[in-house]
């Protein structure tokens, strides 16, 4: 029965790349399935985690790519993020669970050369608790 715990890890790891994904509706199916709740926010936060650490690293070596033709971001759009991340600082990674902002946020955290030790622990703070809610409100509303 190990099957649903890494579909919802590999789930939870993709959504918080730059790849489109949606780890939330894996892990509710999986709770009305009477998975183990703390197994499922374990798994699930921990793959999400990871797929942001994926950011962060991919953040810190992107630069070296700017000038090349191919490279994903406008000039002025990184600049922009870099001023963002800039003026809010380490503790915007408290809304790397947010969709569409989540994922560049971890990004331009690596590109701004954020602490790891910070960075892990705010987003596992962020990470964990929105999954942490959606156990709660799934178990409390629908089982």
């Amino acid at each position: 029965m190990v099957a649903p715990y890494l579909g919802l890890f590999f789930a939870a790891l993709i959504a918080a790349t730059i790849f489109p994904g949606q780890s939330e509706a894996v892990l509710v199916g999986l709770l009305l399935a009477d998975h183990s709740p703390w197994l499922l926010l374990l798994v699930a936060s921990a793959g999400n985690i990871l797929g942001s650490v994926c950011n962060w690293l991919l953040g810190r070596g992107i630069e070296r790519f700017r000038e090349r033709r191919w490279f994903p971001a406008r000039p002025e759009a990184l600049q922009r993020a870099q001023r963002w991340y800039g003026k809010y600082g380490k503790w915007s990674l408290l809304f790397s669970w947010a969709p569409v902002i989540g994922d560049p946020l971890t990004i331009v955290a690596g590109v701004m050369r954020e602490p790891f030790p910070v960075f892990l622990l705010l987003v596992a703070i962020a990470k964990v608790g929105r999954y942490a809610v959606l156990t709660a409100v799934t178990l409390h509303y629908f089982t």
